[in-house]
């Protein structure tokens, strides 16, 4: 590898304008922290008392249908409202406030209590990916903007281990989006050329922070990640919307999700924590040509599946900060076995 990621540099995210600042030399470190043995959980293909099950009575009391493909319903406990608040905006600069309108849904991936992503059939996540298409169709259709996200693992907040997403939508946009949003027209306003097409380019050349990809679709460690084994999930062609995938591409991206979130999972041989979401193009915006359809994963998972990556002291007072580098997590991702390791345990 390239001596000049051996010592301490720092590197520019393109959609926020952030650095990272990496130091490769402290993965020599002894490590004198959290250490535990993983434990292997075993879940039921269905849970009487969980309330993402089909057929089982949910928090507020409705019951969800017996189910057999993705299904999505109005969140139980939602953070956006359909009717616009009532919030007085105060007269000083100081104290600013606005009143935000919204819709948030729940997706179940599949009616079994027991699969992840990587675990599903293909042909099952494709079936999730048209649900994502349908629902910001839909919604967009509505409101300015629309994030499709899931939260996988306690570690990241969620509440439930059934497979299942989110959507909100909203009459505003993010601050992260429209961050992304200027950092892309900016670009495309000074070279005429397209801030990610140009970088994925890029990074399909040189190889060396791809960890898989498929005819449509990259899979790759971008070159500023902050989280250890962050992923950047580009098209190969120009879309900038989930909405505007057609049926071939869709599929495609089912293998790709498929592939990439198991070599997740064999990374520690255990069930893969993260954040994921969608990002493209704003519903209802003038031009949508500097924007290309991505998806971000973070995963916390450092060492172990139990040592994670903490942001804190210099990450939260001055700047994100990494050990091992991009290139170095996406060697170690791809050198990874194909097949899911729940599929090599033996009964």
């Amino acid at each position: 590898m390239s001596s000049k990621f051996d010592t301490p540099h720092r590197r520019k995210n393109l959609l926020t304008g952030e650095w990272v600042l990496v130091s490769p030399h402290r993965t020599k470190r002894p490590w004198l922290g959290r250490v535990e043995t993983p434990t292997l959980i075993e879940r039921p293909q269905y849970d009487p008392q969980c309330y993402l099950c089909p057929g089982n009575v949910r928090a507020e009391g409705a019951i969800n249908p017996i189910y057999t493909e993705p299904y999505a319903f109005l969140n139980d406990f939602p953070a956006l409202l359909k009717d616009e608040s009532e919030i007085s905006t105060e007269s000083s600069p100081l104290l600013q406030s606005k009143p935000v309108r919204g819709e948030c849904w729940v997706i179940c991936f599949s009616p079994r209590h027991d699969l992840t992503l990587p675990e599903m059939e293909v042909s099952d996540i494709a079936a999730v990916v048209r649900t994502w298409q349908r629902m910001a169709q839909q919604l967009g259709e509505q409101y300015t903007w629309v994030q499709i996200f899931e939260n996988k693992g306690d570690v990241m907040g969620c509440s439930n281990p059934h497979p299942h997403g989110q959507i909100w939508a909203s009459d505003s946009v993010p601050s992260i989006v429209e961050t992304e949003n200027q950092a892309q027209r900016a670009f495309s306003s000074s070279t005429g050329r397209n801030l990610l097409e140009s970088y994925r380019d890029q990074e399909l050349e040189e190889k060396e922070r791809v960890v898989c990809e498929n005819e449509d679709w990259a899979w790759m460690v971008p070159f500023w990640a902050t989280w250890p084994y962050e992923i950047l999930l580009l098209p190969k062609f120009h879309v900038s919307r989930i909405t505007e995938l057609t049926e071939i591409q869709a599929q495609s991206l089912a293998e790709m999700l498929k592939l990439g979130l198991t070599l997740y999972d064999n990374l520690f041989e255990t069930s893969f924590p993260y954040s994921m979401g969608w990002h493209g193009a704003p519903f209802g915006a003038a031009t949508t040509d500097h924007w290309l359809l991505h998806a971000h994963f973070y995963p916390p998972l450092l060492r172990s599946s139990t040592v994670k990556k903490f942001m804190v002291g210099y990450e939260m007072l001055a700047e994100a900060q990494r050990d091992i580098t991009p290139e170095q997590a996406a060697d170690r991702l791809r050198s990874l076995p194909k097949d899911h390791y729940r599929t090599r345990i033996q009964p």
